[in-house]
């Protein structure tokens, strides 16, 4: 290697007094010896000091431009040179060269801002900074016949594209019509693969979602399903995904989503219904998903719901009963669930037999897919006659009493004591509190009325209050041991209560005189005291709730 310390020596002179020939001749020695062993070679670099040079080198009109990028390039790609790449400053002489003609020194100078700021997040954030983002967008345009080139780009783009400040000044230059423009020229599976890589951060961002829905980008995708579904070739497989996939993010913005259901009518929606009844699992799987991502807004359900929606996804479902494929499940659970958040969509959806659909399900041990079970029910029992008919089911009740105990999956727990709280709520009906009752599932509402999330509390409240109203003899037992009374007295003298909380606490309060031993317990606490002072509470309804609930118990005293 004593060559290589003469060629760095001369090097340090020529570049002084930039004798071009000589100057060529040393790039040339230094591009050889970092081929022959790149680690050595940069090793001797870094400690000849001839980093700070190259910042001078780096100019446009040079014939040694290229080499001297190519050689940063080579030594960038050492993780220990790096930060002396940044120190000897070369990172701004290197984004001024993107401005250049010269496809060359365009190529070296891609690899070696690529090389210096790889998996540097702060690096490349002060790259997106210094505006290379627009640059490299014009790049490809211009020089898209030149594969190196566009790989360069793509593999910059597919760096920059996962830091969030960058999703900004992408949606600001015409990267989604560039980006499909390469996309339709591409047959190679690998050019494909890393086009992709590049779409799918982009794409999580809604403007962008929306300019590469414009700019045609689906189109493109339903092609590649139609093409590789039938194969069994790795790649094709692999491809099928992605592009679904894909497809499914970019209904994710709300104006994207729109814009391709076109009312119900548009191609790419009847399109993705056809993937429903597929035998692909992967397409079953994409077009359950999107058809949640459409019934995002109630006027999509409606329209979906009226043209027989429902029933192809229970048709899906059906066929994932037994050792089904669990994203599936999850998935169609979830489009069931969307539908039928609209209230006119309630009633068809329970006659079309959805509830009886869902509950095959039960036995799930798959906490995804038991959240989404949970979500649908609880969305579908807003009419009495349904909350009736599955508060009596006593294989559901016992479900969720087991499910209210799911530590850890707080998803599931925290579904699991609404539904049992819909129930009641909904039904009204003392049957169904014996159900629950019997099925050990009191214990859990009260727990719930200390729950962190006012909606939550309350919603308890209101389910403990029926209980306490419609069958409080066959509760009593179990309100007592969950010490119901001391939770009430807790909730009444915290100041962060909600008002609601205050007065449906309240309310409790006065139905639970009814029981001897509850009373006893409620005289025991000295409620009056903490009543008493919520009759000046700023909200009427509290201060005229604490006005009854004291004459209440100065009767009962």
């Amino acid at each position: 290697m004593d060559n290589l310390s003469d060629t760095l020596k001369k090097l340090k002179i020529t570049a002084v007094d930039r004798t071009e020939d000589s100057l060529e001749g040393c790039l040339d020695c230094l591009l050889q010896a970092l081929a022959q062993n790149n680690m050595e070679t940069s090793e001797k670099i870094q400690g000849s000091g001839i980093l700070q040079l190259f910042a001078s080198l780096l100019i446009p009109q040079s014939s040694c431009t290229a080499k001297v990028a190519n050689i940063i390039a080579e030594v960038a790609k050492n993780e220990f040179m790096r930060i002396p790449c940044v120190d000897a400053g070369l990172i701004s002489p290197l984004v001024q060269l993107l401005n250049s003609k010269d496809q060359e020194v365009l190529l070296q100078t891609g690899r070696a801002l690529g090389n210096i700021c790889y998996d540097s997040h702060s690096l490349q954030a002060q790259l997106i900074n210094m505006g290379v983002i627009p640059t490299l967008v014009k790049l490809l345009g211009i020089h898209c016949q030149n594969a190196a080139l566009t790989e360069m780009c793509l593999v910059a783009f597919g760096n920059l594209a996962e830091l969030e400040s960058s999703k900004e000044q992408f949606a600001s230059t015409n990267i989604a019509e560039e980006l499909v423009k390469l996309f339709k020229k591409q047959i190679e599976h690998d050019k494909r693969e890393m086009i992709f890589e590049v779409l799918a951060p982009l794409a999580e961002n809604d403007a962008i979602k929306l300019q590469l829905v414009e700019a045609g980008l689906v189109e493109c995708l339903l092609e590649i399903v139609q093409q590789k579904v039938d194969s069994d070739k790795e790649d094709d497989i692999a491809e099928l995904k992605t592009a679904s996939d894909l497809m499914v993010l970019l209904l994710l913005g709300d104006e994207s989503m729109q814009k391709l259901f076109e009312g119900g009518k548009g191609n790419v929606f009847q399109r993705v219904l056809s993937w429903i009844p597929s035998n692909n699992h992967q397409l079953q799987l994409a077009g359950a998903l999107a058809i949640a991502n459409f019934a995002r807004n109630d006027g999509n359900c409606i329209h979906m719901v009226d043209n027989g929606i429902v029933e192809k996804l229970m048709d899906l479902l059906d066929r994932h009963v037994e050792d089904g494929n669990v994203t599936v499940q999850h998935a169609a659970l979830s489009a069931l669930r969307n539908l039928a958040i609209p209230v006119v969509n309630k009633a068809k959806m329970l006659s079309a037999g959805v509830t009886e659909a869902v509950l095959k399900f039960l036995k799930s041990e798959m906490p995804p897919v038991q959240f989404k079970l949970l979500g649908t029910l609880r969305m579908l029992i807003d009419a009495q006659e349904a909350a009736e008919q599955l508060g009596k089911n006593v294989k559901l009740v016992e479900r969720l009493v087991e499910w209210c105990e799911a530590k850890d999956h707080a998803g599931v727990m925290g579904e699991s004591n609404r539904l049992l709280s819909a129930l009641i709520r909904h039904s009204k009906s003392k049957d169904v509190i014996k159900t629950i009752v019997q099925s050990g599932g009191v214990k859990h509402l009260v727990t719930m009325a200390t729950s962190e999330h006012v909606i939550m509390q309350n919603e308890a409240l209101v389910a403990l209050a029926l209980i306490a109203a419609l069958e409080l003899g066959t509760a009593e037992k179990d309100l007592e041991s969950a010490k119901l009374v001391q939770i009430l007295h807790r909730l009444l003298e915290d100041e962060r209560s909600a008002p609601e909380i205050k007065y449906n606490s309240m309310v409790l309060i006065c139905a639970l005189m009814g029981s001897e031993s509850l009373h006893k317990e409620v005289q025991d606490l000295a409620f009056l005291d903490v009543v008493s002072k919520l009759r000046s509470h700023e909200n009427k309804s509290v201060a005229q709730q604490a006005s009854l609930t004291e004459q209440r118990l100065t009767v009962d005293s």
